[in-house]
């Protein structure tokens, strides 16, 4: 059965909202449970890729509730965040202040082109309706040099690997939705989702296409986490 959080094309953006409206009280929490905390690491990982420090002009699209941003605007960086969930927002400008957070969507990001030194994405790519659009959003709004980070959930390469990290998001995780939101589907989202989307590989082949330099995949836990690096050039 279909995950109800989960629609193809343009509808989409209307049921992950739904989806984050439903999660958003209890989103860190489940982070720090389903990853043991190592969401954490991934993140300052991601800001540590991106050269982001003092001067730094940083963006952080489909922020969330600012783990990211926090982290890049501690390194000194003057940074921006976008989301379209206003319960994420709320929660974000309640903990992040200093940071300038923006309701918009990220498929067509309200800003000139090559505005950003540093563009990042945390587990967001993968629920718009087009991550190929979204991605060039992110390259347009880099400045030539910037960076272009995206960090999310991948698909490892080893069968046997994946077979056990995919049986995890199947029966494990929805339980933590089930727990902490009432609704196992919430987080069953997780998997419905990474099914149709095409992870480190095909991430790393639309940063290629948008003629971005120096296009790497960083890997961890074998591919079950991943962060696709690219520079405007």
């Amino acid at each position: 059965m279909a995950n109800e959080f989960y629609e193809p094309g343009e509808q989409r953006a209307a049921r992950v909202n739904a989806l984050f409206a439903r999660i958003a009280h209890r989103y860190d929490l489940i982070n720090d449970v389903q990853s043991f905390g190592l969401h954490r690491y991934w993140k300052n990982k991601l800001v540590s890729l991106g050269a982001v420090g003092p001067g730094v002009s940083a963006l952080d699209v489909c922020c969330g509730t600012g783990d990211i941003a926090f982290r890049m605007a501690a390194a000194g960086a003057r940074v921006t965040g976008l989301d379209f969930s206003p319960e994420m927002l709320a929660i974000a400008r309640k903990r992040v202040p200093g940071v300038t957070f923006l309701q918009g969507d990220a498929q067509q990001l309200p800003f000139p082109d090559a505005t950003f030194d540093v563009v990042t994405v945390g587990y967001g790519l993968r629920n718009l309706a087009s991550w190929e659009r979204g991605l060039a959003e992110l390259a347009r709004v880099t400045r030539p040099g910037g960076h272009v980070l995206v960090l999310d959930f991948g698909k490892p390469d080893n069968r046997f690997w994946r077979a056990l990290y995919f049986a995890y998001l199947r029966l494990f995780v929805p339980v933590l939705g089930k727990v902490f939101c009432g609704q196992a589907s919430a987080y069953a989202y997780i998997l419905e989702s990474l099914n149709h989307y095409p992870a480190q590989h095909g991430v790393a082949g639309g940063m290629r296409n948008l003629a971005l330099k120096n296009v790497r995949i960083v890997d961890f836990l074998g591919g079950v986490m991943t962060i696709n690096c690219g520079q405007r050039g």
